[in-house]
């Protein structure tokens, strides 16, 4: 059934790009050095720059960026802008963390992220907690791409919404879980490498359709000007807290994603992790940018044509008006509907893999079979990938079948709020030998509480959680405070003892 209008030529490009991933993932088991876990999740020796750089790149920018950030865009208009801002302030947190850490991780050969935990502070319930924060944290990030992969598909299809979107998610998991099953983290960074140069020339092919469609820059400002002025007009003070909470959120948050972390142990050496950084630092102005560019524009001349969550859709739609146009534009939407399963899929890939490497390692290994062979962990870790990907593509189906659907965005602040209190144990603890592990323990699972009463409170009780969850400032930033306040002064407090 020819259900995405593409045409036979534009179907053969999209699946051959989808067969494409499965073969570097049958590459990648060929490459296999040993059927043991660091090889399985890491790779063995590690990447190169140019990989390291283009999994970086692959991974960061997900599905959120291009269909997340641009249906906020067309929410709230100009004002997203904020992130640009926290996609750069992510890179400044990758300066804090990744040199040390690199080094660190290199002489102890960590795998997860919660190796560097257990070496620091030799706390089982600090690892522990940590590992669960990053689990229920992934699970949700992986449900927002499977999301993404049905959005993207439902925006670009004849089919009824429902059953393009279910189809989306079944087809496109399915794809992912063989080629990262296959190849592992080797098959993961190399399709990374495809993914990645895709979404980079897609998001300037996007931005081209958009001035060519759609006019100038200033023609679309005037007219959103005219139709919506809250949407181009300056932030107010409280947009203006809101803009400095996400950069906070997701600046911090966003280093901290467990797949990001063992990126930087997979680096092949400490000069290609430092020249990976420093491109990295641009790469929010030919992505981010670009993103809140196509929703504004669409918020300017497809105003009303989409609203709640629909909106994450908004791409979509302006690709079917361009590739309606002409058949050069046909050529284009072809290459940017690939570069938006890449965005999903390279994201989603490393969040599985990183998934399946805690749950194995850290719990299962860690709490039940320490003595579990290499061969067994790393069948395990395949077993629970799968587990992982049939649970929660149903439970994604579901609940865009059940009416009960977020946008991306509202997903992505759920996960940020918890993975933000683990930022003490390793932005401080990698710095500071005198932070000790019982506060750092107190203070993160204190943080978390605190974090999660706030999807309880009445936002018109009065209350003072109430002022605070009004305030501007997500939850996860007023509960990294207190985690670090009791972390700190409780680690000075032990010192002094």
């Amino acid at each position: 059934m020819n259900a995405i209008p593409f045409g036979t030529g534009g179907l053969v490009f999209i699946g051959l790009y989808l067969l494409s991933l499965v073969w570097i993932g049958w590459l990648g088991r060929q490459a296999r050095e040993e059927n043991s876990m660091r090889d399985h999740f890491l790779g063995g020796k590690g990447v190169g720059f140019f990989v390291l750089l283009l999994t970086l790149y692959a991974t960061q920018y997900s599905g959120n960026t291009i269909l997340g950030f641009s249906g906020k865009a067309y929410r709230s208009g100009f004002s997203w802008l904020a992130s640009v801002h926290f996609m750069t302030a992510i890179v400044v947190t990758y300066l804090i963390l990744a040199p040390k850490l690199f080094t660190l991780a290199k002489k102890h050969v960590f795998i997860t992220p919660t190796d560097f935990l257990a070496h620091r502070f030799q706390h089982r319930g600090l690892n522990l907690l940590a590992t669960l924060i990053m689990v229920a944290a992934l699970l949700n990030f992986y449900l927002a791409q499977l999301t993404a992969m049905g959005r993207a598909v439902e925006g670009l299809t004849t089919l009824p919404p429902d059953v393009a979107f279910a189809w989306g998610v079944a087809v496109l998991a399915a794809i992912m879980l063989l080629y990262e099953t296959l190849g592992g983290f080797r098959a993961v960074a190399w399709t990374d490498m495809i993914q990645g140069g895709i979404l980079a020339v897609g998001f300037f092919v996007l931005l081209g359709l958009i001035f060519v469609e759609y006019g100038s820059l200033e023609a679309t400002t005037r007219k959103l000007a005219e139709m919506a002025p809250a949407k181009v007009l300056p932030p107010k003070a409280a947009e203006a807290r809101s803009w400095l909470s996400y950069i906070l959120l997701l600046g911090v948050g966003a280093a901290l994603y467990p797949q990001a972390i063992q990126r930087i142990y997979a680096a092949r050496s400490a000069k290609a992790l430092r020249r990976s950084m420093a491109v990295m630092a641009f790469m929010p102005l030919t992505t981010a940018l670009i993103a809140v560019l196509a929703g504004v524009t669409a918020a300017a001349h497809l105003a009303g044509q989409l609203e709640g969550v629909s909106t994450d859709g908004v791409i979509g739609v302006m690709m079917r008006q361009v590739q309606e146009q002409s058949a050069f534009g046909y050529g284009l939407v072809v290459l940017i509907f690939a570069a938006v399963l890449g965005a999903i899929m390279s994201t989603a890939d490393s969040c599985l893999l990183s998934l399946s490497s805690m749950v194995t390692k850290d719990l299962y290994a860690g709490f039940m079979k320490p003595q579990a062979s290499q061969e067994k962990l790393t069948s395990l870790g395949k077993w629970i990938s799968t587990f992982i990907v049939v649970v929660l593509a149903s439970f994604a189906i579901y609940m865009n079948n059940s009416g009960v659907k977020f946008t991306l965005i509202e997903l992505l602040e759920m996960k940020f709020d918890m993975l933000l209190q683990i930022a003490p144990a390793f932005l401080i603890g990698i710095h500071w030998k005198g932070m000790k592990a019982g506060p750092v323990f107190a203070g993160m699972l204190i943080g978390l509480l605190f974090a999660l009463s706030f999807f309880w409170v009445d936002e018109k009780s009065g209350s003072f959680m109430a002022t605070l969850k009004t305030s501007g400032f997500h939850p996860g930033i007023w509960a990294l405070g207190l985690n670090t306040l009791i972390a700190v002064s409780g680690s000075l407090l032990l010192r002094k003892a």
